[in-house]
């Protein structure tokens, strides 16, 4: 039963490793990267949404461990991400005729800060900011945030990766 379990677990995890990947936007890779560090993205908005921050640094992590082979680190990575939510506003855009809102406007914006250990060349701090358009008598759903985010998060992998894949 033991050896079982052994042949089944050794496995699963060798086909978990032929499936990781180098991480590959504009045809190039990571390089000597091996480590990746994400720090929470703290919530400084004047509008507080609880599970503002924690969505994002998890996507954020997530992006890069499904389709990288870095290992996500608590400290000490050689790619390290950090920063904070900058803005987080909801705006009315248009009113009914009885002066209640018709269209919301959801801003977001990140600051974030990316360092690469192995070169320094590529370190950067910089916004991103999205907006979204959402009918006022809708809930501002997880659909909204999560495509707010998954925008933002291109914008990240392109501005970083772009410019700087060629490089590694």
């Amino acid at each position: 039963m033991k050896k079982l379990l052994f042949i089944a677990f050794l496995s699963i995890s060798s086909i978990l490793i032929i499936s990781c990947g180098a991480y590959s936007f504009t045809g190039g890779n990571t390089g000597d990267a091996k480590t990746l560090q994400v720090d929470y993205f703290q919530n400084q908005a004047s509008l507080i949404e609880p599970s503002l921050s924690q969505t994002f640094t998890q996507n954020l992590q997530d992006l890069f461990t499904r389709q990288t082979n870095l290992t996500l680190v608590n400290s000490n990575g050689d790619l390290y991400f950090s920063g904070e939510i900058t803005r987080y506003r909801i705006t009315p855009m248009s009113a009914t005729a009885d002066q209640t809102a018709a269209q919301n406007r959801l801003t977001i914006t990140v600051n974030v800060r990316f360092v690469n250990k192995l070169n320094e060349k590529d370190d950067f701090e910089k916004e991103f900011s999205f907006y979204s358009d959402f009918a006022a008598n809708a809930q501002l759903s997880g659909s909204v945030l999560e495509n707010a985010f998954d925008e933002i998060l291109e914008r990240i992998t392109q501005d970083i990766f772009n410019a700087s894949v060629a490089k590694w």
